[in-house]
This record gives C-alpha cells, structure tokens and sequence, in this order.
C-alpha cells in the first residue's frame, strides 16, 4: 500500500463535518485547481483520507452545450461525496449546468466566485463576480433553485483591498440558501502573493451561521489550526501544498502519516499510470509533466537543472516513469522535507 496503515492522534481536524444532508468525514479538504485537480489526482487524494475533493471548474455555458472538457472534468469513480465546481457568468446557464451536474451525480455543487486567472475574469466571471455582488447573488439563486442538493460558494475577500465585501457577500449567499462558503484569504489582485489574511477571514464568521472554510497558505498542521484559531473557520482547504503530493491533505487531517521516500516513489508510479490511462499516452504525457515537476522539486531538490529539464521534455513515457521513481525513490529526503503533522 502506498500509504502506511497508520493514525495519527485525533484533533479537531479529524472530527466530521455536515454541508447541508452531506456528511464530510473530516475537516481538510483539497481545493479546486483547474490543470490540477483531474479525476486521477481528486481519487488519489480521497483514498488516501482527505476530507472532502472538488473537481476543476466546470464552465457552465460549455458543459450545457456538451463541449468534451467540461464533460471530462464531471467524471468520478466512486469519490463520495462528489462535489462539482461551476463557473460562469450567466443565471441562465449556470442553473442549467447545476441541474446536469446533480443528474449525473453530484452531491454538492460548488460556485466558482474565486478564480484569480485573466482569462476566467476577462470573461466576467470568477472573483470578477465579486465586483457585482447583486449581479453575483442572481447567479447564486438560480443555482439553489435549480437542484435539490446543497450548494456551496468559494470566493476572495474581494477585488481588491478597497473592496473587500466578502462578509456582505457571504451573508446574503447564506440568505438565498448557501450551505458553506470558502473564503481564501487573498484579494483577486493579490493573486498568490504576499500572505494569505487569516484573520480577514473572521469577518465572514461573524456574519455567516453555514460551515466556513478557511483557505490560503496552510501547509502544515500547524498552519490548519491557526487559521481555524484566528478565522473562527469550521474547515481548512489545501490546494498548492499538495501539488506533488496528493495525500497531503489526509496527512494535515490526521488521516494518514508522511510517506517515505521509497513509498512516494510508488505513490507517483501510480499517479503517472493513471494519468496516462485517464487522458491516453500522449495527451496524458503532457498533462503529466507539471506533476513530474512538483514530484521532483518536493523530492529530488538537488536533481541536477540539465537532468530534470531531459525528464520534463522526453516522449518516451516509460524512461519518464522509470527515471522519476528511481530519483525519489534513492532522494531519501521524503520525510525530511516539510508535510508531517504537527
């Protein structure tokens, strides 16, 4: 088995959670990343005991008119529960999208009010939603009337630091009918720079009675039980601390302990197989390589600049498996480097 069968001490991070009817078995969660988040890495990371995953974003508009991508990115295998996240601009087709999404299983259904990236805000939508708030409550409506399963809100701070109105945002989502709202503690200016505002976070609190998630930053325990100590969060959510690592989250949880190296090397076999068997060879390749990436900055840091770049460019999908797990596997520097609970 990839991962030890081991526990680690019960803390608050283990204990349950509810979201509506659902029941979420403890309160680390891996947050949506587009590019990052596939259905190969989502069952890694529920597997090994994260509390809850979210698939990429799904645009709304795309997946009612059947576009491919956004039907792949609504796949799962047995995840539960299975928490899809919509994105889009438009009440119409996000309620659309909503209704297909708990046709083919959703549990939960997650609005996408966060995404920082110029190509989702170009279009109006992500955290550029956060600019219209009333605009931002249509959407939020129609999706909770669409579906008889909760829905869930991830969004910023706001805009930017002259507008932060997440806590008059989150207040009136919980209004129309929200169940749990995300907040990560970074204005859609910011980015991923500076530091995440924990306590920004708190503001949301004390306007919202839904379970809050708290996410920006957390990568060790520690970090997950300060912002639940300074947000007043019910919940942490993971997202870059577990690229190349995907039970990182369970590991913050207490669900599971840090692998060693040798187990890493097994871990990412298994990720690269899946990967190539989830997209086919040559697409899954590429899809790969950002993984590889993360696997070997994490764990082989001092891989030669030359004998990385030879791995991240090669065709050949077996000398890429076979190089990266001999690199990880003789590194021996897993449970060196930072990830085991506090």
């Amino acid at each position: 088995m990839c991962l030890k069968d081991m526990h680690l001490p019960s803390t608050a991070l283990s204990s349950s959670l509810r979201i509506g009817n659902v029941e979420i078995r403890n309160r680390v969660a891996l947050a949506p990343m587009s590019g990052v988040t596939d259905l190969p890495f989502r069952m890694l990371a529920w597997r090994f005991g994260a509390g809850f995953v979210v698939t990429e974003m799904v645009a709304s508009r795309e997946l009612v008119c059947n576009a491919a991508e956004s039907w792949a990115r609504l796949k799962n295998s047995g995840i539960d529960p299975h928490i899809v996240q919509l994105a889009g601009r438009d009440a119409h087709w996000m309620a659309e999208a909503a209704r297909i999404v708990e046709a083919n299983g959703a549990d939960i259904v997650d609005i996408n009010m966060g995404c920082p990236a110029k190509k989702v805000t170009g279009g109006y939508s992500g955290s550029a939603l956060m600019r219209e708030p009333d605009h931002a409550l249509s959407l939020i409506e129609a999706t909770v009337e669409a579906v008889d399963v909760p829905v869930t809100l991830k969004m910023r701070l706001g805009w930017d630091e002259s507008s932060i109105n997440a806590p008059l945002i989150a207040r009136r989502a919980e209004e129309a009918g929200v169940q749990a709202i995300t907040i990560h503690g970074r204005t859609r200016m910011q980015f991923y720079n500076g530091k995440a505002d924990w306590d920004a976070i708190r503001a949301v609190r004390d306007v919202v009675s839904v379970p809050l998630i708290a996410n920006g930053d957390v990568d060790t325990t520690a970090d997950a039980r300060e912002i639940l100590r300074r947000s007043g969060a019910d919940a942490v959510m993971v997202g870059r601390s577990a690229q190349g690592r995907p039970w990182h989250p369970a590991v913050l949880a207490g669900a599971a302990v840090q692998p060693d190296a040798t187990a890493v090397a097994e871990i990412f076999a298994e990720h690269y197989a899946m990967m190539l068997d989830f997209y086919g060879a040559e697409v899954g390749l590429r899809a790969a390589r950002k993984h590889v990436g993360w696997y070997l900055d994490r764990f082989v840091p001092t891989l030669p600049v030359e004998e990385k770049a030879a791995i991240l460019t090669s065709k050949d999908v077996k000398l890429v498996s076979e190089r990266v797990i001999g690199a990880i596997a003789y590194s021996g520097v897993a449970t060196a480097r930072e990830g085991v609970a506090a």
